[in-house]
């Protein structure tokens, strides 16, 4: 805005005031004066504020979805190498879009050749991908709400997913909020949220980073960083029910993670058993994961439970943030779905990969 000029001021003051004789009148004058002083003083206000430099809006995806895919090998180095612990690599895929919101996933649900990637921003992205890792029929959207007002990225910071297999409803566990929300299967309303005492203490930036439906009904719920009994392993629950509905219904246990990882999502196998995805991050600038399975009918009021690993991804391996995990059947088979959360940052990728569990593992 340009300063104003004395022509402006005009319509304000337009020189020396002639003061009348009587009582009455001055009062009248010094009203006026008092009125002019406000007026100037609200100008003068606006012209040396400074604008708004608070937060940033969060970035939300457009509505024009496009996605590039581009195939990757498991050993860069060995591209016919096939086998990382007891996994079986079926194949993988680099996601990418123009969109520069596009990315930040930190939870999957697959449904056939269908899949759903939820960022840390509260970002919907949906689309099909064929056996050659080939995207089509994508679409971008935003969860309806959420923690807060939605302005920052930290009241939609949606880390973990899961979802009721008979009528599509699907939870989503918020960090910093230490909530879970529950949706509708299209994510497109709202069906309830709460805010379980139990996860009250839990870190800001360490809460409900894992999420698993069970079979019976209930909910599992890990965190990434908050410390579990006794100070050790991290910190878990599981309800009895629908945490929405049933917020105090259950019990409190610990995970113990393999040294210097962090549980960073979990998924059920077929046969019921909890998989888990442990990712470590060190410097300068490396990342690895773990994949444990827990039997739970070792999850009991208090008792620390440690997963079987069964695969590590790191280096020379393809290995990146991997913050997604979920599985499907094909056949007899049970394959293994891992997507990465590249913050969008330059040095970090958005990786989807599939994997078929060897048998007996």
């Amino acid at each position: 805005m340009r300063p104003l000029s004395p022509v402006h001021l005009a319509p304000f003051y337009s020189g020396p005031f002639h003061f009348p004789a009587n009582a009455a009148g001055r009062r009248a004058v010094r009203g006026y004066e008092g009125r002019v002083r406000i007026l100037l003083s609200i100008l003068l206000v606006l012209l040396l504020v400074p604008s708004w430099s608070g937060p940033k809006r969060l970035d939300l995806l457009g509505r024009t979805a496009r996605i590039e895919s581009t195939r990757v090998a498991l050993d860069p180095d060995d591209p016919a190498r096939r086998r990382v612990g007891k996994l079986y690599w079926l194949g993988g895929v680099q996601l990418s879009s123009p969109d520069r919101t596009f990315g930040g996933f930190s939870a999957m649900q697959v449904q056939g050749d269908r899949f759903t990637l939820l960022s840390d921003g509260g970002n919907i992205v949906r689309f099909a991908m064929d056996t050659y890792g080939r995207v089509r029929d994508p679409h971008f959207a935003e969860l309806p709400d959420g923690p807060g007002n939605g302005w920052q990225k930290s009241d939609r910071d949606s880390e973990s997913l899961t979802a009721d297999p008979a009528n599509g409803d699907v939870w989503v566990g918020f960090e910093r909020a230490n909530a879970i929300w529950r949706y509708d299967s299209s994510l497109t309303r709202v069906l309830g949220h709460v805010a379980p005492p139990a996860m009250h203490r839990w870190n800001d930036n360490g809460g409900p980073e894992t999420m698993v439906r069970t079979t019976d009904g209930g909910m599992i719920v890990i965190a990434e960083t908050s410390k579990g009994p006794r100070g050790k392993g991290r910190a878990a629950l599981r309800f009895v029910g629908d945490p929405v509905s049933h917020p105090r219904s259950g019990f409190r246990f610990g995970y113990l993670p393999p040294e210097g990882y962090d549980p960073s999502d979990a998924t059920l196998l077929p046969d019921g058993r909890l998989l888990i995805l442990n990712r470590r991050f060190a410097l300068p600038f490396d990342f690895a994961a773990k994949l444990t399975i827990v039997d739970q009918r070792k999850i009991r009021p208090g008792a620390m439970v440690r997963g079987r690993e069964i695969a590590t991804l790191a280096a020379p391996l393809l290995h990146d943030n991997y913050e997604g995990v979920a599985v499907t059947r094909e056949g007899r088979d049970t394959i293994i779905w891992i997507v990465s959360d590249d913050n969008q940052f330059v040095l970090e990728r958005t990786l989807l990969l599939k994997f078929k569990l060897e048998p007996g593992a």
